[in-house]
């Protein structure tokens, strides 16, 4: 089974405080073309080290290889917040590519047009813990891998690092367990991020 994991990009999709609207002008008569205009981070979107200045590397630079192969989606329903001691109880060990589906999940079903502040974010033990580990792209259904208001630490530790963030994922439907991700951001040339199309394959 396919698991289509995109948020659909649109003008009443819920953004973070702060980043540019999505626009749409229609353009033309007999043949129809659109401008859009938004941000680099709307919706289901990928982070690239240059976001937070952990790194050179932008989003056209990211390895695609990452981007492509065996991940693990892990259910956390009842936390808020992933920490190191959530995820000692949680089989994520030997993923490289490791997704989080949370309460986030399903703030998108309800309303997608709500920002929610108190989405579940990682804490700086639990990225320091899956970077220790071997993580080398993490995924998550809030709009930020970082709790809102925190100071960029997680982001840094684990852009800085090299790890690809993959963030905005609509998991409501997909059961816990072993997937191949299929993920394609835009090869925006030089971006601090991009929105991607991402898929779950089942296994």
């Amino acid at each position: 089974m396919l698991y289509d994991v995109t948020l659909p990009v649109s003008s009443t999709l819920a953004r973070w405080p702060g980043d540019p609207p999505v626009a749409v002008d229609w353009l033309g008569d007999d043949i129809r073309v659109s401008r859009w205009t938004l941000g680099s981070h709307a919706g289901t979107h990928v982070d690239a080290p240059t976001h937070f200045s952990a790194g050179d590397a932008t989003v056209d630079t990211l390895d695609p290889a990452m981007l492509v192969g065996p991940c693990r989606v892990l259910d956390l329903p009842d936390v808020p917040r992933i920490t190191a001691a959530v995820l000692a109880g949680q089989p994520w060990q030997g993923m490289e590519r490791l997704l989080f589906r949370t309460r986030n999940a399903q703030g998108w079903v309800e309303d997608p047009t709500v920002f929610d502040p108190e989405f579940v974010g990682l804490s700086r033990d639990a990225a320091a813990l899956l970077l220790a580990g071997g993580v080398r792209l993490l995924g998550t259904d809030g709009l930020s891998v970082e709790p809102f208001g925190g100071d960029g630490a997680v982001h840094r530790l684990l852009l800085g690092a090299g790890v690809i963030l993959l963030e905005g994922l609509a998991l409501a439907a997909v059961p816990p367990g072993d997937y191949t991700l299929l993920c394609a951001p835009l090869k925006l040339a030089g971006a601090d991020g991009a929105p991607a199309r991402v898929f779950l394959q089942t296994i």
